[in-house]
């Protein structure tokens, strides 16, 4: 067996992974990213930053947010503390599954990550007080590049479970998608 356990989604690209954890009396051991133990499962990326988030209070929701090619990014995320609900919507215009989302719960007891590709939107709601997360990206942040959209886009339709997040000024103000389509270049 492989260090990484890979799961498809519904979305082409969109995968769930699961890490081999080691536990005993003392805690756990794993790696959360290797290089080699990706390829070998067909994950290629060359990964330049790592981000992370506090998130107090459980609603906060982050997103949906995203960079615009030329510095589209790739994300690997996952929940170093408590607990997220995470969605991942395809932006790929020519792609028959655009529009839709997957969610999927990340938690620091599940160990799990998802791999949020290029093309692709992406948010995150806490469920729980004082949750973190960590995220790999593959591009360099690039304001001229970002862009948000709505978190309760009526054309997405996401079931979050809330209905009355605590937001950020940017997402709070962010258009809907039929706002920018014409600028996602995916």
């Amino acid at each position: 067996m492989g260090k990484f356990r890979k799961i498809e989604t519904e979305l082409e690209g969109v995968f769930i992974l699961e890490p081999t954890v080691f536990e005993d009396e003392r805690g756990f051991f794993m790696e959360s990213y290797n290089k080699k133990d990706f390829e070998e499962i067909g994950l290629y990326y060359d990964l330049v930053q790592d981000n992370h988030s506090l998130s107090i209070k459980p609603g906060v929701l982050r997103g949906i947010h995203l960079q615009l090619n030329p510095k589209a990014q790739t994300k690997i995320v996952r929940c170093l503390r408590g607990a997220i609900y995470d969605v991942v919507i395809d932006l790929r215009k020519n792609s028959k599954t655009f529009g839709k989302w997957i969610s999927a719960v990340l938690t620091a007891d599940n160990k799990r990550q998802i791999i949020v590709p290029k093309g692709f939107g992406h948010a995150i709601l806490t469920l729980v007080p004082k949750t973190e997360i960590l995220y790999k990206v593959d591009e360099y942040y690039s304001p001229e590049h970002d862009r948000s959209i709505r978190w309760n886009d009526p054309d997405l339709a996401i079931d979050w479970p809330v209905s009355n997040p605590i937001l950020s000024e940017k997402d709070k103000n962010a258009p809907f998608l039929k706002e920018i389509i014409d600028e996602i270049n995916f």
